[in-house]
């Protein structure tokens, strides 16, 4: 009882802090905001809640993961894959070698396979703190798209570094061909167990769908079971849970653009989706808040790990250790940038170094830092007290909340009135795509029209009711008007316009997933088409 009743005090949380959020004057990202309120929240307990790394990672991090991997615009992604993988790899090893030596350097006491596996944590930034960033932050679209496959990818190669690190300070020992194959197995293996799960369950969901019917809330359970599926299997063999999720929500968007799931399916599945990740990354951050004075109160006898009887000193390293971490990126931006962000019209060109620093601000930690540093176990193998652990937790949570509190400040101000390079719009697109989709609706209807007997009792009922439907699409086309002048009268005419209206509404439809799958239309563009159509679909089908 007393869980259950922990659940909907965090949910209540989420709900309170969101709506201060939006009520106070200053654009504070609401995960600041759900943090304080976590903190307050854990005064009013006695016990702080024991947050369980592992139950940790299971509960939010393959949902939210696979969501993320299922909504990225993939063409976006693949276009600027060179950039994100130079990001996701080679930034993390850079970043752990360059903060683990900075950090054993200016804290002497730590050891330095701990400050190895603290570095490791750090070095991935956060899908969820990025995304909850660009919601107050107008960050360019290619921007955006480049630093969500960054973080999507880069939690691998980072929780491989601090698998190693603890190893090396447990054992004393540490073999880099070792490391190289336990990476590639993790990555690749993680990879192919998602992508194999994925299209398993998919494929046999459509063959009972194609046999006994399509039930919606079946469907919807299907895909919220998906990602915890991927995750399991690829823990089981002792390959990258994280990775699978993400390959889970690649693969299903990309075997969904058949489109054999009904309007209905999809639209209760964005909804129940969509209170999913805003339940899941306010809880995440309320309980990054709650973790927080208990952190604090233990500051007085991690600082005696340090040598010096100030507790500022802990705060003097946090802000050392955010200055280095933004450092080593900004580094890393300058070189990896230079063509990918450059201007148009001269790519060799190197990046402002207005728009390298944003990127820098823009590489926030989160839940993925949270849980890695608390899977730093308690003892050494000879049963002492493994060295540094509440200073390593101590200072990967300032880190968190440093990182997060600079993004927020910083990113306005750096993107403020910056040049940047010209994006391509979606409007045209969307009217080409409109125009095309109009184009294949009246063709079906024509088609159904002409297969209709003349001696049929009805057959005029199909050419008055197809005459209307033609002269709507034919003035939609004239002026790419949305979709409401489908709206027609009804009577006793009722069965066959929901007939032709549905039988249009499917070829606008297959004309966009067709669009999509050709290259000649952007996920992003295509997925609110597709939402118009299936909304309006959902008014006809009964």
């Amino acid at each position: 009882m007393q869980d259950v009743t922990l659940v909907l005090v965090l949910l209540l949380a989420v709900v309170i802090s969101g709506t201060i959020s939006r009520a106070l004057p200053w654009p504070i990202p609401v995960p600041l905001v759900q943090i304080a309120f976590g903190a307050v929240l854990s005064i009013g307990t006695k016990q702080g809640i024991a947050l369980n790394p592992d139950v940790f990672f299971l509960l939010f991090l393959p949902p939210l993961l696979f969501l993320d991997g299922w909504r990225i615009p993939k063409e976006d992604l693949f276009k600027d894959a060179s950039t994100v993988l130079e990001l996701a790899l080679g930034l993390v090893v850079f970043t752990v070698v360059g903060m683990g030596f900075f950090i054993h350097w200016m804290i002497p006491a730590m050891p330095l396979a701990v400050a190895f596996a603290l570095a490791a944590v750090l070095s991935p930034t956060d899908p969820i703190a990025v995304s909850a960033i660009a919601k107050r932050v107008p960050i360019p679209k290619r921007l955006m798209h480049i630093l969500e496959g960054e973080s999507l990818l880069n939690d691998a190669s980072g929780l491989v570094c601090l698998r190693f690190a603890i190893a090396a300070a447990l054992t004393g020992t540490f073999s880099l061909y070792d490391a190289g194959l336990t990476f590639l197995w993790l990555a690749l293996g993680g990879v192919a167990i998602g992508v194999g799960v994925t299209w398993g369950i998919i494929r046999l969901r459509d063959r009972i769908s194609a046999q006994w019917g399509e039930d919606t809330g079946s469907q919807v359970l299907v895909s919220l079971l998906i990602p915890f599926a991927a995750y399991l299997a690829a823990e089981h063999v002792h390959c990258s849970g994280i990775l699978a999720a993400v390959a889970a929500g690649l693969t299903i968007s990309l075997m969904e653009a058949s489109g054999r799931t009904n309007a209905t399916t999809r639209i209760r599945r964005n909804a129940v989706w969509d209170m999913i990740q805003f339940a899941a990354n306010g809880v995440i951050f309320v309980l990054l808040g709650e973790q927080l004075p208990g952190i604090l109160r233990a500051a007085h006898e991690t600082v005696v790990v340090t040598g010096h009887s100030s507790v500022w000193w802990l705060a003097v390293y946090v802000v050392a250790i955010n200055l280095g971490l933004a450092a080593l990126r900004f580094a890393w931006v300058w070189v990896s940038f230079r063509q990918t962000l450059s201007r148009a019209d001269s790519p060799r060109q190197s990046p402002g170094w207005r728009l390298v620093a944003a990127v820098s601000f823009a590489g926030a930690r989160g839940a993925i830092t949270l849980a890695g540093i608390l899977t730093l176990p308690l003892t050494t193998l000879d049963g002492a007290a493994f060295p540094a652990r509440d200073l390593a937790i101590f200072l990967a949570m300032g880190v968190i909340i440093t990182s997060l509190v600079a993004a927020s400040i910083g990113l306005p101000i750096l993107l403020r009135d910056l040049d940047l390079p010209a994006e391509p719009g979606s409007r045209a697109q969307a009217d080409e795509a409109r125009t095309a989709a109009a184009d294949a609706a009246l063709a079906a209807l024509d088609k159904v029209i002409g297969a209709v007997p003349e001696n049929r009792v009805d057959a005029p009922v199909y050419a008055a009711v197809g005459d209307r439907l033609s002269e709507l699409y034919r003035r939609r086309l004239d002026g790419h008007s949305q979709l409401e002048g489908l709206d027609i009268s009804r009577g006793e005419y009722e069965r066959v316009e929901r007939e032709l209206v549905l039988v249009a509404l499917r070829a606008e439809r297959g004309e966009i997933r067709q669009r999509l799958r050709s290259g000649k239309l952007k996920s992003e563009v295509a997925r609110q088409l597709i939402r118009d159509l299936d909304l309006a679909e959902m008014r006809y089908s009964r």
